[in-house]
């Protein structure tokens, strides 16, 4: 006989193994258990057994693995949580929502753990000294919302994935991840990045706008589209992802785009980046650690910023979970696992009767403090309302900074996108791109040097890569490597970087002891 919605959740509760539920479509929760194991590297997640048989794994990627990319982190020793799955099951989701408890979870001692006067002063700080001094174009800050939870931890956790079940609408995917001494359950908006079947795929985002009363029309609509601080922002994040892009894909990704995803009260504005790859899945989601919309940009300065100016460590938030699922059929040289990795935000952790709410808000150098300030509330305010832990106020949460967070896909679809007004705005946006980027790769003699090397000097931010697809050959793919002492080049090629020449002493730029030969 079939288990039961229920009977497998009574087994879930009383067993004490760790599992995780997602639902990742509308009609369907995944059941998966398995022993756990902790890791200290991406490439030492176990994708095989012993005797080389590939196993589907679900890992949980905390903030402190930017180490590996030689990143700044506050290091808190938050482990690389990996569910090894010896059994993975799907339920009906309304029988699963039937299923799980309803019982209201008391919250004491609830509150930020940075005072309002006190995060806005870090805004400020934020925006003069490193803004302000060139070291980036956003950072962002995060801080905690926290509470004390008298209730059994498990069940307080199966009720609130209750209610996102039931509440929350549009997710990428709505989880509860159930491990030794550690909880996590939310609704994580977007993937950071997927590789399925060779192709990797990332989604931009950046750019919303809050419909009017009444709703969206092309006017209004195209006087958002027509912002410049919009159309930058967005260009923003697609740059830190493109970079990403082209560390792990052969042909360097292509942009598709501007669309419009268009929601019930929000329109975003997004672009769709695709590329090719043969690389591992481990080393796929350590080139792209993390997504910009969740640290900053340029990503390594922003994680040097967020060591700076936020007081803890950020434990799993703005890292992803990521599922290796073995791929059924293979070629030679592919690889063995697909990847699916939502970013950790919109998240509650429940550690040794504490609950704790990570948001952050995106600073700019016109960031207002206090607009900022707010913006963390009606984050958190989001994601409390979701799981049930504050009474959930429709009207006040819409007109909330944060109202983004309970959002829900219209039920029909809009035709904005397809007025031709707005078709040409979109597309207006893509004169200021470079046409390499949109089209397929490898037609085109467009390397400007030929077949000659080319010495391209990284000043410390990854537009390298992409530079380096640029001036390949067509057909080479990703023909670059480290310089190494003694190597000659006919062509030097700077990267760009947050110095000037000559604007003083900085270790990046203090090479001067093994010159290149030009």
């Amino acid at each position: 006989m079939r288990p039961t919605a229920a009977s497998t959740l009574e087994t879930l509760r009383t067993s004490g193994r760790p599992f995780a539920l997602l639902a990742r479509d509308p009609d369907t929760v995944e059941v998966l258990t398995g022993p756990v194991v902790d890791v200290d590297l991406l490439a030492d997640i176990p994708l095989t057994d012993a005797a080389g048989t590939a196993r589907e794994v679900l890992a949980l990627v905390p903030f402190r693995q930017v180490r590996e990319r030689g990143f700044a982190c506050h290091d808190d020793q938050a482990p690389l949580r990996c569910l090894v799955v010896d059994a993975h099951e799907t339920l009906a989701r309304h029988e699963v929502v039937a299923a799980l408890p309803t019982a209201e979870v008391p919250l004491r001692d609830a509150g930020f753990d940075i005072p309002d006067d006190a995060y806005a002063q870090i805004v400020r700080t934020v925006i003069a000294d490193e803004i302000g001094r060139g070291e980036g174009a956003n950072f962002v800050i995060r801080r905690d919302f926290t509470a004390a939870v008298d209730a059994d931890p498990l069940p307080a956790a199966l009720t609130w994935f209750r209610a996102l079940l039931e509440h929350e609408r549009g997710a990428y995917w709505t989880f509860l991840i159930s491990t030794p001494d550690h909880i996590a359950v939310g609704a994580s908006p977007e993937a950071h990045v997927v590789a399925r079947d060779g192709v990797v795929t990332m989604n931009p985002i950046s750019g919303t706008f809050r419909h009017p009363a009444g709703g969206a029309t092309v006017e209004t609509l195209s006087t958002f589209l027509s912002s410049t601080k919009e159309t930058e922002e967005l260009f923003m994040v697609v740059d830190e992802e493109l970079k990403m892009m082209s560390a792990v894909c052969s042909d360097g990704g292509r942009i598709t785009g501007p669309l419009l995803k268009e929601m019930s009260r929000l329109t975003h504005t997004e672009y769709m980046l695709r590329g090719r790859s043969r690389l591992d899945p481990r080393d796929i989601l350590r080139e792209t650690m993390f997504a910009p919309t969740v640290t900053g940009s340029p990503m390594q300065n922003a994680c040097t910023v967020i060591s700076r100016h936020e007081q803890t460590p950020r434990g799993y938030y703005s890292g992803v979970l990521a599922l290796f699922t073995p791929r059924e059929t293979l070629t030679a040289d592919e690889p063995t696992h697909d990847l699916d990795a939502p970013i950790l935000i919109r998240t509650a952790y429940l550690v040794d009767g504490r609950l704790r709410v990570p948001v952050g808000a995106t600073l700019v150098r016109h960031s207002d403090p206090y607009g900022e300030v707010s913006e963390t509330h009606g984050k958190a305010a989001g994601v409390l309302g979701a799981i049930g832990a504050v009474p959930r106020d429709e009207a006040a949460a819409a007109a909330a900074v944060g109202a983004s967070d309970t959002d829900e896909p219209t039920a029909q679809p809009r035709l904005l996108a397809d007025d031709p007004g707005i078709a040409a705005l979109l597309a207006s946006r893509n004169a200021r791109l470079a046409p390499f980027w949109l089209n397929p790769q490898g037609t085109d003699d467009h390397a400007p040097f030929g077949h000659r090397s080319t010495l391209v000097v990284d000043a410390e931010d990854r537009f390298t890569t992409m530079l380096a697809h640029q001036l390949a050959p067509p057909g080479t793919g990703r023909a670059h490597r480290a310089v190494e002492r003694g190597d000659r080049c006919r062509a030097v090629c700077c990267g760009p970087g947050r110095r000037r020449p000559g604007a003083g002493r900085s270790p990046r730029c203090d090479q001067r002891a093994h010159p290149p030969h030009a």
